[in-house]
């Protein structure tokens, strides 16, 4: 029976109601939908919570994401508006029970997983370990890779990108709302759907009128390399909206694209057409050199080699609701003055930084205004909003690996620990029946029964095959659960989250059934 624990545990914070995030008519009262609250602090999502999983991939722009597991199977849910998940006809796919996908479900062969996902406003990628990428979503504008239609509808792979006529092997995908940005293994980066502000990177936007005093711009539905790059060996990339930032195995950042509210750090609004160098990261001096690069809705930031915050472009709104004026040129957070960041995140209005702590953990940092579902994560009890960056509370001792924020809602991947295991969970309740799975019986306070972490379903120790001389360490999912991957067992995703709100006692189980460690001398006593 596998009950080791998992790589990594899956939190979630923001609102869940996936095909009304952002929009005027979200349904019910107060904070929204009770079937689908916004969770104001980090919930461990149940239906991950045994999936080993190694990344996690948002969008600033957009309302889904996409899990990928040690195995290489990809795991989406969230809004589905165009098939953005690959699921014709749905709005929206569960967190509770999402949706698993396979490189061999989409035509790989034996052995292929996947490596690297992007999502974009209203379309995915996935990228194979065998360098091919397949795409779903819309596809308007060719943002997909394919001829330009309204949708498609399911995953297709990408035909390219080539060179020389022979067929490129991709490793990174990234996504705005109308573009899409590959990397292959060489470092060569290719782009493909609308060039209307210039971020396909190719030199020209292809402005033209077509009828009366309307215009359109040119659309590239087959992966096209960028220009100025040719002699670059990029490592990475990243997407805002309609920019684009890469960097080089040097340290150099190139930012093109849409140049409002200076996003590219350029100092200027002027729109870019062929990749530029950012000149605060071009050296000499190795250190003051790019090290990791983020776009954001109307930002850029970059994490230079001494592990510094620099941010270019809006990053905040003021108190009369106005823009505030936005950086021109990449700027030293100074309020994250003395940190050594390891990594973040910009969500549609928030900012994520992850640091190290005073007793050799990791510390989150969190920031922004106007969030107002939560997607900050910073308790039931303090505001939705930070004007200035600020310690996440309920994550305060949680060794976090990686944010990944999208539009309204924000995942974060944790080292599994005991302060972890503290958390609340999403849903906060489940259907559970009360006596043993495998006896059916209640047996008292002398032989309590071990409750899943999972799916709560209660198991005897001595029933279990093989049975359990003490209460194990960490997380214990059930045989069920081990068994049915990525669903709560026995129970609807949609009655699911009626049973409490973040903010509820409920989402704070502390009252759980937990056997005892009087089964072993001396052994922990378990808690949710």
């Amino acid at each position: 029976m596998q009950t080791q624990l998992p790589l990594s545990t899956v939190l979630i914070c923001g609102g869940t109601d996936w095909p009304k995030l952002g929009r005027k008519e979200r349904g019910g009262k107060g904070e929204g939908n009770p079937d689908a609250p916004d969770l104001l602090e980090p919930h461990i999502l149940r239906s991950l919570s045994n999936i080993k999983i190694a990344s996690i991939h948002a969008s600033c722009c957009g309302c889904h994401f996409i899990c990928l597991d040690v195995d290489g199977a990809a795991w989406m849910f969230g809004r589905s508006a165009f098939s953005a998940l690959g699921v014709p006809g749905e709005d929206a796919i569960s967190e509770n029970t999402p949706r698993r996908v396979l490189a061999t479900d989409l035509g790989a062969e034996e052995g292929v997983g996947f490596v690297h996902a992007a999502s974009g406003r209203s379309h995915s990628l996935l990228v194979g370990s065998d360098g091919q990428v397949w795409s779903s979503g819309a596809n308007n504008l060719g943002q997909c890779g394919h001829s330009v239609a309204p949708q498609i509808p399911t995953f297709r792979a990408i035909d390219g990108p080539f060179v020389d006529g022979e067929r490129q092997r991709i490793v990174k995908a990234a996504a705005g709302v109308t573009f899409s940005v590959v990397l292959t293994e060489d470092g060569k980066v290719f782009s493909f759907g609308s060039g209307e502000k210039g971020q396909l990177g190719n030199g020209r936007t292809g402005e033209h009128i077509i009828t009366g005093n309307k215009t359109a711009f040119d659309i590239e539905t087959e992966p096209i390399p960028l220009k100025g790059l040719d002699d670059k060996t990029i490592i990475d990339i990243a997407c805002g909206p309609q920019h684009g930032v890469a960097i080089d195995s040097q340290g150099l950042v190139y930012v093109w694209g849409y140049n409002g509210y200076c996003r590219l750090g350029l100092g200027n609004q002027q729109d870019v057409l062929i990749p530029k160098a950012v000149p605060q990261f071009t050296g000499p001096n190795e250190p003051t050199m790019g090290a990791h690069i983020i776009a954001g809705p109307s930002n850029t930031v970059v994490l230079d080699k001494q592990q510094l915050y620099w941010m270019a472009g809006k990053v905040r709104r003021c108190s009369d609701r106005s823009s505030g004026s936005p950086y021109s040129s990449f700027r030293f957070i100074q309020d994250l003055m003395g940190c050594k960041i390891l990594g973040g995140s910009c969500g549609g209005v928030t900012h994520f930084a992850l640091t190290g702590d005073d007793d050799g953990g990791v510390m989150t940092v969190a920031w922004g205004q106007n969030a107002s579902y939560g997607e900050l994560g910073l308790g039931p009890e303090e505001p939705k909003s930070a004007t200035k960056p600020t310690r996440n509370q309920p994550l305060a001792g949680i060794d976090v690996i990686s944010v990944a924020a999208g539009q309204h809602t924000t995942l974060f991947l944790a080292k599994p620990n005991a302060k972890l295991s503290d958390l609340p969970r999403h849903p906060a309740e489940v259907d559970a029946p009360d006596l043993c799975m495998v006896c059916d019986k209640d047996n008292g306070d002398d032989d309590p029964a071990l409750e899943c972490d999972k799916c709560d379903h209660p198991y005897h120790l001595g029933c279990l095959d093989p049975p359990l001389e003490a209460v194990p360490e960490g997380e214990w999912f059930c045989p069920k659960c081990v068994d049915e991957l990525g669903a709560l067992s026995g129970r609807d995703s949609k009655s699911s989250s009626k049973k409490g709100t973040a903010s509820s006692p409920a989402g704070k189980s502390g009252t759980k059934r937990k056997a005892a460690p009087s089964a072993k001398e001396g052994a922990p006593k378990r808690k949710k």
